[in-house]
């Protein structure tokens, strides 16, 4: 008789314990050492790193692909440049340029579009909190008010009577669109009747008009679909307001929350797959427009778009460099770079592609990619293939044009420069790098409080005693 061994089903195990064998290859991404022409070794040599970098022919190749995919759909399209999503003064100029408005939510934006040379109507206003100077200059300035709440309506015909003037403003509607979750937090419910109450207390105001339809219904929408429910609910008001009021509305705005190519946390295939084209968006809102309008309007309300994340996020690039790198107890790579979570706050949102700016003909393998702050969850990308690295290294990470400049902060380190390569090659700084004098510049000390010279440190005993006293007694004695 043979003794056999007892029987083990077969199982699967993840190999976590180093990088594949020389003749496997990784999902590791062709290397980056360029960004439209500038050699990234050049930028930083000039520039320091970690250094953020932005494509200017990516920007105006972004926006004028959106534009044509709307124009080409609906009669009547203009775009607004969200400032939240980037407000750097060169990447605003060139949406500008290209034809945009400005979209902001606050006092503090609209004072950037307006330092930027935009008039007061070509702002619009958005916002669940609009402070009243906010108010009487937006209308004193005839920008584009997009109303959000009852208190806002009655500050609003306040302003009105003070500058003895109609204010034409639009309301923003919330809606469920089967997006989850809804976003409830801004504007007026369609479902429950508040929209409709806010539309009736405007139309049969004094002082104020309604013009306009308000739909922003969310963030990184991969489901075009969701925009159609949103349109028909929209239009079902602008019916209401012509039949109810006889008021013809002079637009409806769509908002923005088109998705970049950046691929969420919980995202099984990559963001460049999974994210529609603007043609899928405008497909969805334009087509829905033009089917449920009232066919007998002198002309169709124009279509307003605040898209910010789809237009910028594909044009910034952050170059980082390798401070340390090491084998965890599990045999995985770990490396520390030099740019954290304080600069790339959508870490927390997406799997952002990392890449080496030099080939390796390594094999790749399993890589946690850390910040260089002093607090464990400053982690970039928890699992990347990359190949083994060593410091000074250099790394290429993308995309992260949209909201990183606006949400990166001083803390533990200095924000880095800003360059842009322009469409003729040409590279321009277009926010430098901090010092100290830019971090201290609001700070002041009480009047009283006076910053005095350091005194020499005087070693000292264990009990505290001077050890030049100890010494010198002992001299005596």
């Amino acid at each position: 008789t043979v003794d056999k061994k007892p029987y083990t089903p077969p199982t699967i195990k993840r190999n976590s314990n180093s990088f594949l064998e020389k003749h496997c290859q990784g999902p590791v991404e062709d290397p980056v050492d360029r960004i439209d022409g500038a050699r990234i070794e050049d930028l930083v040599a000039r520039f320091g790193s970690p250094l953020f970098v932005f494509s200017e022919r990516k920007l105006r190749e972004k926006y004028r692909e959106a534009h044509l995919a709307f124009s080409t759909r609906y009669p009547r399209v203009q775009f607004a440049w969200s400032y939240k999503t980037n407000y750097l003064k060169a990447i605003c100029n060139v949406f500008h340029e290209e034809g945009s408005l400005a979209e902001v939510v606050s006092d503090f934006e609209y004072d950037k579009a307006r330092n930027l040379g935009m008039r007061g109507d070509q702002i619009i206003v958005n916002g669940p909190y609009k402070p009243r100077d906010l108010l009487t200059r937006a209308v004193r300035e005839r920008a584009k008010i997009q109303i959000d709440n009852h208190q806002e309506i009655k500050a609003l015909e306040e302003v009105a009577r003070e500058q003895n003037r109609t204010v034409d403003v639009a309301i923003r509607v919330n809606m469920e669109t089967g997006c989850d979750p809804p976003w409830s937090k801004f504007g007026f419910n369609y479902e429950s009747g508040e929209a409709l109450l806010a539309m009736k207390r405007i139309c049969t105001s004094e002082n104020l008009r309604l013009v306009g339809l308000h739909g922003h219904i969310g963030t990184f929408i991969l489901d075009p679909t969701h925009y159609q429910v949103a349109v028909n609910k929209l239009i079902t008001l602008l019916w209401g307001a012509r039949q109810q009021y006889g008021v013809d509305l002079e637009y409806i705005n769509m908002g923005g929350g088109f998705a970049s190519c950046n691929t969420l946390h919980y995202q099984y295939l990559p963001g460049k797959e999974a994210a529609p084209s603007f043609q899928e968006y405008a497909e969805a809102i334009c087509t829905t427009l033009l089917r449920d309008l009232p066919a007998d309007m002198e002309q169709p309300p124009t279509l307003y778009l605040e898209t910010g994340r789809a237009l910028v996020d594909e044009a910034g690039y952050l170059v980082t460099t390798v401070i340390d790198s090491r084998r965890m107890l599990t045999g995985r790579q770990a490396v520390i770079v030099d740019a954290g979570v304080n600069l790339l706050y959508t870490a927390a949102w997406y799997k952002l592609d990392i890449q080496p700016i030099h080939g390796s003909h390594a094999a790749p393998g399993s890589t946690t990619v850390y910040g260089p702050l002093c607090m464990n969850i400053d982690v970039i990308r928890d699992d990347v293939s990359l190949p083994p690295l060593t410091p000074g290294e250099r790394l290429v990470i993308h995309p992260v044009g949209a909201y990183t400049i606006t949400q990166s902060m001083q803390f533990i380190e200095y924000r880095p420069a800003v360059v842009m390569v322009g469409c003729d090659g040409r590279v321009h700084v277009i926010r430098q790098r901090e010092t100290l004098e830019h971090v201290e510049a609001l700070e002041r000390l009480p009047e009283q409080a006076e910053v005095a010279p350091a005194a020499p440190l005087t070693p000292r005993t264990k009990r505290g005693k001077a050890l030049a006293d100890v010494v010198g007694s002992n001299h005596h004695d």
